[in-house]
């Protein structure tokens, strides 16, 4: 056992710092495309549902999904790349604004999954998790 443990660290040791990127590329692209994906704005899919469900002002609450979507992807992978307590900062603010967001999408579209298999089998609890992840520990 201490031999394979041995190898497997000496095997994944160059490839460490690589991990975080991992995580922050997947869910900083993934938010990104979802977010696109509304434009342009204000996304008239959005629009006419949320409307149909009683949302208030449902093409600046839906436009502002989709800016808030795409900024937080992109502030994910940005604040990786700036090597600053700024960039720290726009870590743990776009990981809290995709936890928001993930947030209202249970809430909203997927309030019938809350504790069940649904919510574990979809990707959303896992963009719930990697922005909460972030928004925590910021590039630390």
């Amino acid at each position: 056992m201490s031999n394979l443990n041995t190898t497997l660290n000496s095997l994944a040791k160059p490839f460490t710092g690589l991990a975080p990127w991992l995580l922050r590329l997947t869910l900083g692209i993934v938010f990104f495309l979802h977010g696109y994906g509304k434009f342009p704005l204000p996304p008239e899919k959005m629009v006419g549902w949320f409307g149909s469900i009683g949302i208030p002002a449902p093409e600046i609450v839906s436009s502002m999904v989709a800016i808030g979507e795409t900024t937080a992807g992109v502030g994910i992978i940005l604040g990786g790349l700036l090597g600053s307590s700024l960039s720290h900062l726009i870590t743990r603010l776009s990981g809290g604004a995709i936890m928001i967001i993930m947030i209202g999408a249970f809430s909203i579209a997927h309030a019938d999954w809350f504790i069940t298999t649904k919510l574990f089998t979809s990707e959303q609890i896992f963009l719930f998790a990697l922005g909460t992840y972030f928004a925590i520990k910021g590039n630390d």
